[in-house]
């Protein structure tokens, strides 16, 4: 069954228990409270990012994060990433930060860049998968941001999609995945679905480009010959 309910721009959709708001910039502000609510109180997020959609649960709920992992089939020993909105946050879960972290975070936060730093001992497993590494980002001019942002608590922002599945661009295709498991989808329409953030390793003194995405090596490299 599902039931509508209209008001102006803005619609809550509820498919079982699961809630879908429409993206309004007029209404954004009832839009990041529902969100940070249903965090806070141990539930599932799927939300637009720069790129494609990605679900998001408190960085330190244990019970969430491992529904997350269930619902997207997920191997345990692959950590979930995090989005913070300030660089104060980074305390909550990085033991430390060199000159090269420091630098690139000057030059590329907010945007598609996600660095490994070393990890708090208190950090979650289900964050670091015993790697003792955290990979964290300040996202891109996006709702993702805007959540991270308004939360003041660290975010996964694993993708959207169960484990070998495309990244969802769409609300759809999030239902798809994962029917009734995520207790809201925030819907942004269709997602951009460019190039992924681009990962890098800064625990080291030299600078591991882990995966290539939508900020490129040789932009990377310069940017750390200037650092040195």
């Amino acid at each position: 069954m599902i039931l509508v309910f209209s008001a102006k721009a803005i619609y809550s959709v509820v498919v079982l228990f699961m809630s879908i708001l429409r993206l309004n910039e007029e209404h954004i502000e009832h839009a990041l409270h529902r969100a940070v609510d249903i965090l806070t109180s141990g539930g599932i997020v799927a939300f637009p990012t720069e790129t494609f959609y990605g679900i998001g649960a408190k960085f330190d709920s244990e019970d969430s994060l491992h529904k997350l992992y269930k619902i997207k089939q997920r191997p345990e020993n692959k950590p979930l990433p995090l989005i913070i909105g300030s660089r104060n946050l980074l305390v909550q879960v990085a033991s430390s930060i060199n000159t090269t972290a420091a630098s690139l975070m000057d030059r590329f936060w907010p945007g598609p860049l996600t660095l490994i730093l070393p990890a708090k001992e208190t950090l979650s497993p289900y964050i670091t998968a015993d790697t003792h590494a955290v990979a964290v980002r300040i996202p891109g001019e996006s709702f993702a941001l805007r959540l991270a942002q308004y939360a003041r608590f660290p975010i996964t922002a694993t993708s959207a999609n169960t484990t070998g599945k495309p990244p969802a661009r769409d609300t759809e295709t999030v239902i798809d995945y994962f029917g009734d498991n995520i207790d809201l989808i925030i819907d942004g329409g269709h997602a951009k679905g460019m190039l992924p953030s681009t990962i890098v390793d800064v625990r080291g003194e030299t600078l591991e480009i882990v995966r290539e995405g939508a900020i490129k090596r040789d932009l990377l490299m310069h940017a750390h010959d200037h650092t040195e």
